[in-house]
């Protein structure tokens, strides 16, 4: 027996006492079951994301050019380019031009320590911070680490102020990362509602204002204001509908509308017309939603948008460039079975088609928008922990098998790097500890 996404039995508890949800069994007739992994948004940019170019949606969850824009519980948000270890986000392209690809998976070298359910968050400098997670499959943490592409290697940065997993991190205009939220690994982990500002130049981290809300397994969106939209996501007292947005600015949290379900494992993706699209994602029960709701910064309240064609948790969400949504994978239910269906949303029409199925089924995968317009996925979980990755071609709605990754992995992050190419790293890949090996898509 084993909680969702394959995650060991103590880790059940561990996650439990953040969420406060019941615990999620199921009885594994494979390798296990899987969770959820997700990237984030990109912009090469000082400022906030601008509308209309390349990008995508997480923690745990995140990602491009249209609003590099959001993130998935427990993921990471990153204007620029992050990954994120929380529940199915995208990664988009950030404006970068398109490059060749010779689509292998190579080695680079190993984390300090191993992690998963963390963040990666792409700095403007090129290096990639990863942030906090768990480093065994109990209530240890990892802190922080760089990835330096250039060498190829990681170096441990300075301490963590809160040891957590399930959170967000977030670059923001000014090049320092704001963390939020997630599970407090020094408080029982419970959910937190503490922040933390990482900043680049001195490589420290700093207490940042509080949120209105403790919350973990949420999703963080960039509004075309500046702003963050910070929804849902849980803490000791349930699933949240709860949501509130972040000034940078003034550096405060405000409460904003609400969304009309109580969710965490669902997926937000900023549109080109500067609303954000939730979809998915699971409340008390034992299904997932099929349910969506469009976010109106004008307006600050949340409208019904159409059902998808499928109950999903735990899913990704890629805006592609034509603006449509990509949606694939993740689970319906409590019994564990991923799904290999794949969905597209027109926001235009504001209705969802089925579009080819993915290769295998997939749950805890990533979904790595490309600067050349396809979008990688890699790994989660389906009849057992998947090493194969595959691509999706907009043009042709179809998805095809692309070199297999070095490992299988799943609850792991994919980081579009500032040459084009994807750092894939950490995760687990059964009941065993985290990982701390990390490999290029090239």
């Amino acid at each position: 027996m084993t909680l969702r996404s394959g995650i060991p039995l103590a880790l059940a508890f561990t996650l439990a006492a953040c969420t406060g949800s019941a615990l999620r069994f199921q009885s594994v007739q494979d390798a296990g079951n899987p969770g959820g992994a997700g990237d984030v948004p990109t912009n090469p940019d000082d400022s906030p994301p601008a509308m209309g170019g390349i990008s995508t949606v997480s923690g745990t969850g995140g990602v491009g050019g249209q609003g590099g824009l959001t993130a998935t519980g427990g993921s990471s948000v990153d204007p620029l380019v992050g990954g994120t270890g929380g529940v199915g986000g995208s990664l988009g392209a950030g404006g970068m031009t398109a490059v060749d690809l010779r689509e292998v998976f190579v080695a680079t070298g190993n984390m300090a320590t191993p992690r998963m359910e963390y963040t990666a968050t792409l700095l403007r400098s090129g290096r990639v911070l990863m942030f906090g997670g768990l480093a065994t499959p109990s209530s240890s943490h990892p802190g922080a680490e760089l990835y330096d592409p250039s060498a190829g290697t990681f170096a441990a940065t300075s301490n963590v102020v809160v040891g957590r997993y399930g959170h967000a991190a977030t670059l923001l205009s000014s090049g320092k990362v704001l963390i939020t939220g997630g599970c407090d690994v020094n408080n029982y982990a419970f959910a937190t509602g503490s922040t933390e500002l990482y900043d680049p130049a001195t490589g420290k981290f700093a207490t940042g204002a509080p949120m209105t809300t403790e919350r973990a397994f949420h999703t963080v969106s960039w509004l075309p204001d500046g702003r963050l939209l910070i929804a849902g996501g849980a803490n000791s007292k349930g699933n949240l509908a709860s949501v509130e947005v972040f000034d940078p600015v003034a550096g405060t949290f405000t409460p904003t509308g609400a969304m009309a379900q109580a969710r965490q494992w669902h997926t937000a993706t900023v549109l080109p017309s500067g609303k954000v699209f939730v979809a998915g994602g699971k409340g008390s029960g034992p299904d997932a939603f099929a349910t969506t709701e469009l976010y109106d910064p004008a307006k600050g309240t949340f409208a019904a948008g159409p059902n998808m064609i499928a109950k999903r948790d735990s899913h990704t969400a890629t805006l592609l460039p034509d603006g449509s949504v990509l949606i694939t994978g993740g689970e319906n239910d409590d019994s564990g079975w991923p799904l290999a269906t794949a969905e597209l949303y027109d926001p235009v029409a504001d209705t969802f088609t089925a579009t080819g199925k993915m290769t295998s089924q997939r749950l805890g995968q990533t979904a790595t928008l490309l600067p050349n317009g396809k979008v990688l996925i890699t790994g989660g979980y389906g009849k057992g922990w998947l090493a194969s990755a595959e691509l999706y071609d907009a043009s042709a709605g179809t998805f095809t098998g692309t070199s297999d990754m070095t490992t299988t992995r799943e609850w792991h992050t994919a980081t579009l790097l500032s040459n084009g190419s994807v750092l894939v790293a950490g995760g687990e890949n059964g009941y065993v500890a985290p990982m701390s090996s990390a490999e290029i898509f090239e």
